[in-house]
């Protein structure tokens, strides 16, 4: 018997009924945790594996443990604590195996479920990390020309130096275009990027530019405007669409704004914090924020050289919305990476996520998208996923970058582990609108992926498989191709692009601005792309594979359970295609492999399954009536791309694709108000009941019990309960069962 077997088994005999101190009044709460769908995800076994719970009552988890018990086996696991008083306010997650590894609820400092104690029948009933079975994306929703890109971040001052100044510029980038996409999609030789972020251009003291002292400025060590708009047309001409950063949180001591306001100008001196006296306090990572100069204190999140802008004073606002819309109808660009977007807006002593700086951004993409409907906005929002999310509801940006995704896929392949990413992608690929995030490895604000995955070439090769092949908008950061390493300070992840083995690595024929990396010799374009094994010629065919494979951009996702730890397997679908992702994340070959699903996601069938990176690969497979694919066999780090293909349904060369069985579709309008429609399918006939349930696992309305027919339905719902009475706004849940099969979806109802 292993250690985690006895302690989950001890665990389990552990009384329910815990006892806090007891004070006058003191009330039970009985915390319940629906567990199935992360051992259905593979994150849990219920055999080894415990629950426990941790919040502010109890010294958030300390020892002794809180651990909850499942005594009839049916994955909801349960604990009843004494000594609370009515009307107390708790916070609280639960964890696995008593740990703060990421595997607890919502990780990350400050996202935590919130409870106010009632005076009777305190029963708390949830599903772990809020994550049920068809709760997800069971519809596609909107698509947009930025879910069929895939972006390539630049810096320019180390991509490309045109003038041996060793400083990258315009001219520079622009003669590199052909090896981003040379325009042709019937050519294999390009990397095949359709999207590029342009890493702040506009003129700046420091050398990464991001703080500004003219928003509407080129930086001259880049070149002029026109070499920007030369370089533009010509992506253009490629099909690459351009963004670029905009650093609307600060801007640099030398803008003339903070120049005339530090003189004390009426006009300008609102346009930042200042005060007489040091407010004190400090920043989410322990910084100072507050500055002195001979005109007062002034507040700055970042450091002392970037002051923050005052958006409580409107002509800042109007100033910064007239830069972005010169932008975008002047110069032409097509969108905006936002930085630093938690931190626009302060609020006294709250300095992130303000409820001023979720309308700020609201009011932004409003501006923006009434200058070009068409133009993207993605924002830099470090933080938790559940926190990420608020940015892109109601409207307020296009995308944010999923930094908790990032660690979860960088941890997978350097750990050979992708329980935690299973159940992580599926959090976040329910947790906001259809496939609207952005995907990455690293950034430039981070160590280089190469380096985060101990310089292993299969790593590298697993990573760049799982997100090229992920829901979301993937972002690839130069260099990152050929396996560029670099760990901080700053300037040593942003150095030089690794062209050749020669001079500087082909990136000047000076002396560059940082020294290029000590592995450029091994790892360079020249000599990547005559071998057919390289990490370049590997991104290139996962690139090109995902531009001409609809269902990796445009479609929905389900995750497969593995009976081999390291493999991780999805589906992903759409009207066009059926294609099953495999990622062995282990250096060490995989044999008898059997992957399981449900009839929606692995539908029981003959199939041809085509390996879209290797049609060499191609090969016969039954999915049985069980869902499950068996007797796979996979190499180390391998990574395969499968299309699967309904043999059973050729005609004339034609394929059908296979029927996805009983399908709740997310309801529309959502949200709604006053009512709303209800769409399901039915493969065959069945004896149906469609019913409405609240939050607390209540059925408030019955909308339908009766047998019906194959086919699509629709069912209308006016947000009246059984009592006649108009229920409340809040998140309610459709439950459909047909037959033995049941469904669910959420739905907001809005007042």
């Amino acid at each position: 018997m292993t250690q985690k077997t006895r302690s989950g088994m001890i665990l389990a005999i552990l009384s329910l009924t815990v006892m806090l101190p007891l004070v006058a009044g003191a009330l039970p709460v009985t915390f319940q945790v629906r567990m199935s769908e992360q051992v259905r995800l593979g994150v849990f076994d219920p055999e080894q594996d415990s629950v426990d719970l941790a919040g502010t009552f109890n010294g958030w988890g300390g020892s002794p443990l809180t651990p909850l018990s499942d005594a009839d086996g049916d994955t909801v696991y349960e604990i009843t604590l004494e000594g609370f008083t009515a009307a107390q306010n708790i916070e609280y997650k639960f964890r696995i195996n008593g740990l703060w590894d990421g595997t607890e609820e919502f990780p990350g400092v400050g996202y935590n479920r919130l409870y106010t104690v009632q005076p009777a029948d305190n029963n708390i009933l949830v599903w772990y990390n809020d994550l049920e079975p068809g709760s997800g994306h069971n519809s596609v929703g909107p698509l947009h020309w930025w879910n069929d890109a895939v972006f390539y971040e630049v810096f320019v001052r180390s991509f490309s130096d045109s003038d041996g100044d060793g400083i990258g510029d315009f001219p520079g980038l622009t003669a590199k275009l052909d090896y981003l996409n040379d325009g042709d999609p019937a050519t294999d030789t390009d990397l095949g990027i359709t999207g590029i972020w342009l890493m702040p251009i506009n003129d700046s003291p420091s050398y990464h530019g991001y703080d500004a002292r003219d928003y509407e400025g080129i930086n001259p060590d880049y070149g002029t405007m026109a070499d920007f708009e030369a370089f533009l047309v010509a992506a253009h001409a490629r099909g690459i669409k351009v963004i670029i950063d905009y650093v609307m949180n600060h801007c640099s001591t030398q803008h003339p704004w903070f120049l005339a306001a530090e003189q004390g100008d009426p006009t300008y001196r609102d346009y930042f914090r200042w005060s007489n006296n040091n407010p004190g306090g400090s920043g989410p990572w322990g910084q100072d924020v507050w500055h002195w100069n001979a005109s007062g204190w002034f507040y700055g999140l970042f450091w002392e050289g970037m002051p923050d802008l005052n958006y409580d004073t409107p002509a800042v606002k109007t100033a910064m919305f007239n830069s972005a819309s010169y932008w975008l109808d002047t110069v032409g660009v097509d969108g905006f990476r936002l930085d630093a977007v938690l931190y626009i807006d302060e609020d006294g002593g709250q300095l992130e996520n303000t409820p001023e700086t979720l309308q700020f951004w609201q009011d932004f993409n409003t501006h923006i998208k009434a200058v070009n409907p068409d133009v993207l906005s993605v924002g830099e929002a470090w933080t938790g996923s559940h926190t990420v999310a608020q940015y892109i509801a109601d409207d307020r940006l296009d995308l944010c970058f999923e930094f908790d995704l990032s660690y979860a896929m960088t941890g997978a392949a350097n750990n050979a582990d992708p329980g935690y990413l299973r159940g992580k992608a599926a959090q976040v690929y329910d947790l906001y609108p259809y496939l609207q995030y952005a995907t990455f490895l690293t950034n430039h604000d981070q160590n280089r992926s190469f380096t985060v995955l101990g310089e292993d070439l299969g790593r590298a090769k697993v990573a760049a498989g799982i997100y090229l092949t992920m829901p979301g908008v993937p972002f690839v950061y130069y260099g990152e191709e050929v396996g560029m390493t670099g760990s901080k300070p700053d300037e040593e992840i942003r150095s030089p692009m690794q062209w050749t083995d020669g001079y500087q690595a082909g990136f000047t024929t000076g002396t560059p601005w940082q020294a290029v990396n000590t592995n450029f010799q091994q790892y360079n374009v020249q000599d990547e792309e005559p071998d057919a094994t390289s990490l370049l010629n590997w991104y290139k065919r996962l690139i090109k594979v995902r531009n001409q494979t609809p269902a990796l951009r445009h479609g929905m996702y389900a995750t497969l359970n593995s009976s081999a730890h390291p493999v991780l397997a999805y589906v992903r679908d759409d009207e066009q295609q059926v294609v099953l992702c495999i990622a062995n994340t282990s250096a060490f070959g995989e044999s008898n492999v059997t992957l399981s699903g449900d009839a929606s996601s692995l539908v029981p069938g003959d199939y041809t399954a085509v390996n879209l990176l290797d049609p060499a690969d191609t090969f016969a497979v039954t999915v049985s009536a069980a869902s499950e694919i068996t007797n796979l066999n996979l190499v180390g780090h391998q990574v395969a791309i499968y299309e699967l293909i309904n043999a059973s349904a050729v005609d004339d060369g034609a394929r059908e694709l296979p029927q996805t069985g009983l399908r709740l579709d997310q309801n529309h309008p959502n949200p709604f108000n006053p009512s709303t429609t209800i769409r399901y399918t039915l493969p065959d006939p069945a004896q149906v009941r469609l019913s409405i349930y609240d939050v607390a696992g209540r059925e408030v309305a019955l909308l339908l019990d009766q047998e019906q027919g194959p086919g699509r339905q629709d069912v209308r719902w006016n947000g009246v309960n059984d009592a006649g009475r108009v229920v409340g706004a809040g998140v309610y849940f459709v439950r459909l069962e047909a037959g033995a099969e049941t469904r669910f979806s959420k739905i907001t109802l809005v007042k």
